[in-house]
């Protein structure tokens, strides 16, 4: 079978690298992907791996004729047997002119689960609701990553007869236990035996809710807790003003280490004792998914399924509310501090919980499903 995924853009997002996982290992299929914006990222990535990937340029937020006319040409020219597109953009401008081309077999992907004012854009509301009224004619399925997903939608009109969860997949031969990737971190970061090492694997952004974070790891630093926070990602670097500020007021300075961007994320999460989340919106969100799959327990926010999936493996936290995020993960501590055979336990489940849930080859199986259906 030739599909043809049509996605908004390949930066690096959680939607972009479940399209590369997928792509990259689905064996049955024949896979092509057409971005709307650039080929960033993952373009090139994909491009390595033997898949073909085009890119339509169009600017953030905007479409053009010119983009749409070789988006139609392309569709004619692959002639797909099932079109996969990702996130709304993609999903109303590729799905009217994949049913222009002539294509039925058509799939949407919906990658959020928070569409209340302030936590989505307008525009991306906007676009979102006209999805809803299309989504009884275009899509043949809709594909959710995470429950919380398929019911915000489903509460914006969307055709619930054709929702379908698919739970991202990871793939456990990249991120495993592995000693000697947690020393080596351990190493170069400096870090002591008696020294408690979490951290954070995310970019900057307003949803990651760092304040939060920096915020609850102050009250931590007060309960006199021996403890290095690792951030990892886009803009976790000392010339990032605003981060500083938070890291300043809150007296954490000499307890946070800003690494920047990394591609060794499995070492990085073997490195970590605990994994934190202090986003105050998500939909499936990858990282703790990464960190449990190596063997990492995980301290979360309760947003999106994030609840769901590390169930009674992790902690979890109210969203927003630094003072109950500082508890779970002084629970967390106390708990790898005073009870060796209960985190090693932790450790053992959390690992898998993602084995028995979220692997990578059933996530596959499950797209093929439905394209075939």
């Amino acid at each position: 079978m030739k599909v043809l995924h049509i996605i908004t853009g390949l930066a690096d997002g959680g939607a972009e690298a479940v399209l590369y996982r997928l792509c990259t290992t689905d064996s049955k299929n024949s896979h092509t992907v057409i971005s709307l914006m650039g080929l960033s990222k993952y373009g090139p990535l994909l491009q390595q791996q033997g898949v073909t990937a085009y890119s339509l340029d169009m600017p953030l937020g905007r479409f053009t004729f010119s983009g749409l006319l070789k988006l139609y040409k392309l569709i004619k020219s692959i002639k797909p047997d099932a079109v996969q597109t990702w996130m709304y953009h993609a999903d109303l401008l590729g799905g009217l002119v994949a049913r222009c081309a002539g294509i039925k077999n058509i799939t949407w992907g919906l990658h959020q689960s928070n569409l209340t004012p302030g936590a989505a854009k307008k525009s991306t509301i906007l676009v979102a609701k006209l999805c809803g009224y299309l989504s009884y004619i275009i899509p043949k399925k809709i594909i959710c990553c995470a429950d919380k997903a398929a019911e915000a939608n489903k509460g914006i009109g969307y055709c619930e007869a054709k929702l379908n969860v698919v739970y991202n997949g990871y793939d456990l031969n990249d991120f495993k236990a592995d000693n000697n990737a947690k020393e080596q971190i351990k190493k170069e970061f400096s870090i002591s035996s008696n020294t408690v090492f979490i951290g954070m694997v995310s970019r900057f952004h307003p949803f990651k809710d760092h304040e939060n974070l920096i915020k609850a790891l102050g009250l931590v630093k007060q309960q006199k807790i021996n403890f290095s926070c690792l951030l990892v990602g886009l803009d976790m670097c000392d010339s990032n003003q605003q981060l500083m500020g938070w890291l300043q007021q809150n007296n954490v300075l000499d307890n946070v280490i800003l690494a920047g961007k990394r591609s060794d994320i499995p070492k990085v999460m073997n490195g970590l004792d605990i994994h934190l989340l202090s986003s105050s919106s998500e939909a499936f969100p990858n990282v703790l998914n990464e960190a449990m799959a190596c063997g990492t327990p995980c301290v979360t926010t309760d947003v999106g399924d994030a609840a769901h999936i590390v169930g009674d493996t992790g902690w979890v936290a109210k969203p927003q509310n630094s003072q109950d995020l500082a508890s779970k993960i002084v629970e967390a501590i106390n708990m790898k501090a005073h009870s060796k055979d209960a985190w090693e336990a932790r450790q053992l489940k959390a690992r898998e919980r993602i084995e028995n849930n979220f692997k990578i080859e059933t996530m596959v199986s499950k797209y093929n499903e439905i394209w075939n259906s």
